[in-house]
């Protein structure tokens, strides 16, 4: 509903343009009829124009009712508060003064319709009264236009204010033109209007003078939105939510380079004792057949897509050593969902730098929490996973006896660059896959989505089954779910699903061709099990049982926020696109949330926009308080990667208990590189670390 509203809203204001232009454009021209017919055959068309601009207006208020009444202020408040009033005076304007005076000259008498005009149809014709309302249609609808691709909300009155100033001096100008022709017509008994030659050299002037404005702003635009060669991940203007805080301080810490309070390069896992678990990852190019049979270029981790699964139990101490062999715009490891020390979370520019060709960095932290997580590079991050550096990760809780899950298997899908989709292990592995399970065998399926910009469906079929975790975390009292409910897991998000094999085969079919994915059965073979003709999207919202937990809707909050993301047309880094924002910023403009160790901190996250965005929150799990305005009514769903669909509202909220500086921003990977990023910054923490060509640390 949302999206058709939005792109319904998107065709009234083009259609008010171009209604309101070809209205506003003929009626300046009205005096320069060559005979009666012509003029009113003119008024005629001004009028049917007009009643299409009205229509198109009433579409814009109908739709701006529908999306307050449906989807709240947040969604609304820039059409109601900035597009409709100026659009509504241009309107109301041309009823009050512009179509009498057109009723007027459709009243005109002549002798012969293909008389020339005289003093009085002059007069009447370039009536300043009839001409200003509708040009003024035509400015206050590329200001809506304007407002609808580059929205200003939340309302930034003095961003609103400055594109308003250009309407009132846009329409000044045209104002004053029009004054003066209507004097002069009015103070000339024989006025004669130019030439068309004239004419034509005037607009083609006025078009050219347009053009240099619009190229001159176009240039200026591009050149401020470059990037500079090295600039401060804390760069960001402070928001403290309502608590107590210092933007002097914040701005000290930004200045200084890291150097006052605390470094985020002391807050590392244990730097002592032996580790329980070792592994070495090296990061190196190879060429590696895909699942489509082609062979193409591939950035892996040992060799191998997706890299090793490393997997660990809870309270081990682990120690990670990476190796970057060969791959130029250099790698980190990030622990995708894993809360570990902040200097241990990879990211370069913020909590390290990128390892170049030849280096290496060891991470070592005691894996705190029990679930299914995944790593990759965070470094270059938009290319680097689409080309292959991520693998799965696995902590096992060790009360757990090691024969609970007879099958315990991670399914990981994943896309390489100039190649097609796959799931499970190597890069070759097959899109059918048999395996043998027999009967009374409990199996553990960890769905892991790597993918970029996809929402992954699942589907169980032949069995009844249960969430038994999301994001890493259990789910609490899950309950069975029949094999007509799809399990749609967001970009970088995970499911972990449990059932007993029973007598006759098991289908999990993994995304659109219903022919993908595993079978499980006794011998190992068969055909993949038909998928029921009816779906149910799995909701996790109302799913499993609910819980006393330590906050909630009704608890105080420290911190609250409010993150609006959103569509607008703008430049980034000298380049022009279609872009995505946060506060209608982009970074390294978006704002840094500050907390407080201890802090109980709420979000509100609207998608105002027509795209979803898995917003991922770095070294915090986010417990979802409600949905569109409905509590959550089931376990407790916490979430590191939580799918923002367009015009949904979450309300979610975390304690604050992992000091750092912690990216925040869309696991649309190609959002984040084009600015959809921000962070999560304690107070008194800072980094050394920087951005740029100078810095080599490119995180998205």
């Amino acid at each position: 509903m949302y999206a058709l509203l939005y792109g319904l809203d998107a065709l009234a204001t083009v259609l008010l343009v171009v209604f309101g232009w070809m209205a506003g454009g003929k009626a300046g021209r009205l005096v320069y009829s060559s005979s009666y017919k012509k003029l009113k055959h003119k008024s005629r068309t001004i009028m049917v124009l007009f009643s299409l601009s009205v229509l198109a207006f009433a579409g814009k208020i109908f739709i701006a009712q529908q999306i307050y009444t449906k989807f709240g202020w947040l969604f609304s408040q820039d059409r109601i508060l900035l597009q409709l009033p100026p659009l509504l005076m241009a309107v109301l304007a041309s009823v009050v003064y512009g179509i009498p005076r057109i009723v007027r000259i459709l009243r005109l008498s002549a002798e012969n319709q293909d008389t020339p005009l005289d003093a009085a149809a002059y007069r009447l014709a370039g009536d300043s009264s009839l001409i200003i309302p509708f040009k003024a249609i035509k400015y206050t609808a590329l200001a809506s236009l304007f407002f609808y691709f580059v929205p200003v909300v939340p309302i930034r009155w003095l961003d609103a204010a400055a594109v308003l100033l250009v309407l009132l001096v846009f329409i000044t100008i045209m104002v004053y033109r029009v004054l003066n022709r209507s004097k002069s017509i009015h103070q000339h008994e024989n006025w004669v209007p130019l030439g068309r030659k004239l004419r034509v050299a005037k607009g083609v002037a006025e078009i050219l003078i347009m053009m240099l404005i619009v190229v001159g702003g176009w240039m200026y635009e591009r050149n401020v939105s470059r990037l500079p060669e090295t600039m401060s991940m804390m760069t960001g203007s402070a928001d403290f939510g309502g608590g107590s805080g210092s933007a002097n301080a914040h701005q000290h810490a930004v200045t200084t380079g890291g150097k006052a309070d605390v470094s985020v390069e002391t807050l590392t896992g244990p730097e002592e004792g032996e580790p329980d678990r070792r592994f070495t990852l090296t990061a190196e190019k190879k060429l590696v057949r895909s699942s489509s049979g082609k062979m193409v270029e591939a950035w892996t981790y040992n060799g191998q897509i997706p890299g090793p699964e490393l997997r660990m139990r809870q309270g081990e101490l682990i120690e990670v050593t990476l190796i970057n062999n060969n791959v130029d715009v250099g790698v980190t490891l990030h622990w995708h969902g894993l809360d570990v020390p902040n200097a241990e979370d990879g990211v370069a520019g913020a909590t390290q730098n990128a390892v170049m060709p030849g280096q290496m960095h060891t991470y070592r932290f005691i894996a705190e929490q029990t679930g299914t997580f995944w790593y990759h590079s965070h470094q270059d991050s938009a290319e680097a996973v689409k080309k292959g550096l991520f693998g799965a990760l696995v902590v096992e809780d060790p009360a757990d006896a090691a024969t609970k899950y007879g099958i315990d298997r991670t399914i990981l899908t994943y896309s390489l660059k100039n190649s097609g989709f796959s799931f499970g292990e190597g890069a070759d592995a097959k899109l059918l896959e048999h395996v043998q399970a027999d009967p009374g065998t409990p199996v553990r399926l960890r769905l892991i989505n790597t993918e970029n910009w996809v929402q992954r469906a699942f589907t169980v079929v032949g069995v009844p089954f249960q969430v038994a975790a999301i994001d890493g975390t259990e789910l609490n009292g899950p309950t069975d779910l029949s094999s007509n409910t799809r399990l749609e897991v967001t970009t970088c998000g995970r499911y972990d699903v449990t059932f007993v094999m029973p007598e006759t085969p098991v289908f999990i079919n993994i995304g659109d061709d219903a022919k993908k994915g595993i079978l499980f059965s006794q011998k190992g073979n068969g055909e993949p099990l038909d998928l029921p003709e009816s779906i149910t999207i799995f909701d996790p919202s109302v799913y499993g049982t609910p819980e006393v937990l330590p906050f909630g809707l009704d608890s105080r909050f420290d911190r609250e926020f409010l993150m609006v993301l959103d569509n607008q047309f703008s430049f980034y880094n000298g380049s022009f696109g279609a872009l995505y924002t946060i506060n209608g910023k982009l970074f390294p403009n978006t704002p840094m949330y500050m907390v407080k160790q201890g802090d109980l901190v709420k979000t509100t996250i609207v998608n105002r926009g027509m795209v979803e965005h898995p917003m991922h929150l770095h070294g915090h799990h986010m417990l979802v308080l409600s949905r569109n305005g409905k509590s959550v009514s089931g376990s407790p769903w916490w979430s590191d990667t939580l799918y923002v669909g367009p015009g949904e509202r979450y309300e979610v909220a975390f304690l604050a208990d992992n000091p750092g500086i912690w990216m925040d921003h869309c696991h649309n990977l190609d959002h984040a590189k084009v600015g959809m990023s921000m962070h999560l910054a304690y107070e008194g923490i800072t980094t050394p670390f920087a951005l740029g060509t100078e810095s080599h640390n490119h995180p998205e």
